[in-house]
């Protein structure tokens, strides 16, 4: 199946650009965070990536390529977004493709770094679903301030992939910092007011309520679903937790009106120093769909963690404190499920399993609701700014 790919790097904003070379760490301000912008590189490992070719991570950069040809893809899929990163070119220069209209199509080339320095790349991407095309606009600043011009690209979409993705010729460095990206066209999911286009489930024991303009859950166990069905989307919310290591998850694709019959994303704030915990993982053959293989792996999670796939794949680190609002990002593509929590990947999994009209029995490809869980009777948590955007549908 043929794709619509896209390469690109994001420049980091509000973050100080000013700090002293190498930046060992990268971070996203509040501001950011709650803006909803998310780093696709961490500074510290290629984790959300696949990379076929030469890559490190040194100083808190990303180098691909050097040898041989790099091809460096980000598993997770989105429709419109902003990008910004910071970049250079070192070696023979060769084009950079950024930009890929299908396999083996044409690709927009990176500006060529003739200066010293760092540039920065602006790239703002907005898909239009009524003319199937998907309209790019790009600046690109040298490390002196000189702007080396804009363009617009309006790219027909063929197909209903969308990922980022740097082709890195033979001989060519191309190093990478402060990679981010804002997911556009959110609609809200709660007017802040009442609980208009969301419905209880019935007969159950939690209690739902709008507090102080977020959607408060208590006691357990519950469920609040969405009238609203979605099958592949990017979905942003806030959450707090209001008390010590409570249990709660949001759910997607679920099966309308029967209980908690889909995909979850975890929320729980409860992390070890050290990896404590055993989870098995299951690995199914991506062709067949038959399972290889059930793996044990080590966990500093308790529960899986805030941002895991509930009884998939656990949370890789802590992003989130008990008593304190975090943003939680959940995007949903075919296959292919990730989160972040405060703008960090905590989870890329692609489920393998057979087909199935219920996730908690196989990959479910379908439409289903969202919705909030009221795990047990010490729930407390509030949910706000709940926002969604619909991406364009994988085939099957």
């Amino acid at each position: 199946m043929r794709r619509l790919l896209f390469a690109v790097a994001l420049l980091l904003i509000g973050l100080p650009l000013t700090a002293a070379d190498p930046v060992k760490t990268t971070i996203l301000m509040p501001k950011a965070i709650a803006d909803g912008w998310l780093l696709l590189f961490d500074g510290e490992s290629t984790y959300g990536w696949t990379i076929d070719g030469d890559s490190m991570v040194v100083d808190g950069v990303l180098k691909l390529g050097g040898g041989k040809p790099t091809l460096a893809r980000l598993n997770t899929g989105f429709g419109g977004f902003d990008l910004r990163c910071e970049y250079r070119v070192e070696g023979k220069q060769d084009a950079i493709r950024w930009i890929k209209n299908g396999e083996g199509g044409s690709g927009v080339e990176l500006q060529p770094t003739t200066e010293k320095g760092w540039y920065t790349l602006t790239t703002k991407a907005e898909y239009n679903s009524a003319m199937n095309q998907l309209q790019v606009t790009r600046e690109t600043t040298s490390p002196t301030g000189k702007d080396l011009g804009k363009s617009a690209l309006p790219i027909i979409c063929k197909t209903n992939h969308n990922h980022l993705e740097f082709e890195v010729p033979a001989g060519t460095t191309l190093s990478l910092r402060h990679v981010r990206l804002q997911p556009l066209e959110l609609k809200p999911l709660f007017n802040g007011k009442d609980l208009t286009g969301w419905k209880e489930h019935a007969g159950k024991k939690s209690k739902f309520a709008v507090v102080e303009g977020a959607i408060n859950v208590k006691d357990g166990p519950g469920d609040l679903q969405s009238e609203g069905q979605w099958a592949d989307f990017v979905l942003q919310l806030e959450c707090i937790s209001n008390g010590k290591h409570l249990n709660s998850g949001i759910f997607f694709r679920c099966r309308p009106g029967e209980y908690q019959q889909g995909y979850e994303a975890q929320v729980r704030n409860q992390f070890t120093p050290d990896a404590m915990q055993e989870y098995i993982v299951e690995e199914y053959d991506p062709k067949t769909n038959e399972l290889k293989d059930k793996k044990k792996v080590k966990s500093t999670a308790v529960d899986y963690g805030t941002g895991a796939i509930y009884r998939r794949l656990p949370a890789r680190k802590e992003m989130s404190k008990d008593g304190e609002w975090f943003t939680m990002t959940v995007v949903a593509h075919g296959r292919h499920l990730a989160t972040w929590v405060n703008g960090i990947q905590v989870a890329d999994w692609t489920d393998h399993r057979p087909l199935k009209d219920n996730a908690r029995n196989g990959a479910m490809l379908d439409k289903g609701n969202i919705s909030f869980q009221g795990h047990d009777p010490t729930t407390d948590l509030s949910f706000r700014n709940i926002r969604i955007a619909e991406l364009p549908a994988v085939k099957k």
